[in-house]
């Protein structure tokens, strides 16, 4: 019966994926397609401007742009289902292709951004709550609420203008200097900045929410008993507490894809960083249809996953979810 009830909402899980992604799909498609702009500039160029009404017809035609919007969907997803999902207007070659290229710089950048975030985040939080209300806590929560009301846009360009412009130590965009593609120094070096305010963008949100939840802990019943044991603070805070924090902690992150993603895309974006935030960025100001459809299924599949994951983690780390749900089930086969 339990085996039943996993395969069944394994099932629904997949089923609710499946339809969040291709309602995802249908809203980009017709959207894009709406938006002004004329997606031929994008695969002509300049040249599009010059183009006579027939020459006009015939491209349009040529890329399938001639067609009603569900039509040219409906041909579309018929791709997609086998793994074609046409060319770049821009790039003039497969999409999957631009992508591939562009996927390890946001990989490097986001992920190492995500770690980092992370576990400085439960580092501040669990520092902040163990000094509560003297120096060392006040001082970190005021610099963390300063730094985390800076938009990211803008941190980007004071610390290009401060790094990169005033003291001219960083550089301010790209991936790697010219001709130094396989040099790792440059590499590091283009990644310092970005990497900065993806962090800084993030940090104190994170951190100050461990901060609330260790001092909610630090409040509960269990430990004013262990304090009456003789149990001092430090050893109640890591024992005890972290221990019961973290499966909540775990579910934060991986709810807080999105928000990250987010922050990535826009750093790319300010920073020239190769990565999906700028293609993105250029596949949606120069209407690359193809592009922009595979991109943004990309990243609200990645959202739409996490949110799932979170949602089974919690319900199989958190004991209280678990008591719930043997409580359900007990009633359910009490019923049955």
């Amino acid at each position: 019966m339990n085996a039943k009830r996993i395969a069944c909402k394994a099932a629904k899980t997949v089923a609710v994926f499946l339809v969040s992604v291709l309602v995802l799909s249908l809203l980009v498609f017709v959207v894009s397609r709406l938006a002004p702009g004329d997606p031929l500039v994008s695969f002509y160029g300049e040249r599009a401007e010059k183009l006579k009404p027939a020459e006009r017809a015939a491209a349009e035609a040529r890329l399938g742009l001639d067609q009603p919007i569900l039509r040219q969907y409906a041909l579309w997803l018929k791709g997609a289902l086998r793994g074609e999902f046409g060319i770049s207007y821009k790039y003039k070659m497969d999409v999957l292709e631009v992508i591939r290229a562009r996927l390890p710089f946001t990989l490097r950048l986001g992920g190492i951004g995500f770690l980092l975030t992370f576990f400085l985040a439960l580092g501040l939080g669990v520092l902040c709550a163990r000094h509560e209300d003297k120096g060392l806590d006040r001082a970190l929560c005021k610099i963390g609420t300063v730094t985390s009301c800076i938009p990211e846009f803008w941190m980007s360009l004071m610390l290009i203008l401060i790094f990169a412009v005033s003291l001219r130590v960083l550089p301010s965009s790209g991936a790697y200097d010219v001709g130094k593609a396989d040099d790792f120094g440059s590499r590091i070096t283009h990644l310092i900045l970005p990497l900065t305010v993806v962090v800084l963008g993030h940090l104190w949100y994170y951190a100050y929410m461990v901060r609330n939840k260790m001092l909610e802990e630090m409040r509960m019943d269990y430990v004013l008993l262990a304090k009456s044991k003789g149990l001092g603070r430090k050893k109640i805070l890591y024992r005890h507490c972290l221990r019961n924090v973290l499966p909540s902690y775990l579910s934060i992150m991986a709810i807080s894809v999105p928000h990250v993603l987010g922050g990535t895309y826009i750093v790319e974006s300010v920073f020239s960083y190769p990565g999906h935030g700028t293609l993105s960025y250029e596949s949606a100001r120069y209407k690359d249809y193809n592009l922009l459809m595979v991109l943004c299924i990309l990243s609200g599949a990645l959202v739409i996953a996490c949110n799932l994951l979170a949602q089974a983690l919690s319900e199989r780390i958190d004991p209280r979810m678990r008591a719930q749900e043997a409580i359900d089930t007990w009633e359910a086969d009490t019923d049955g």
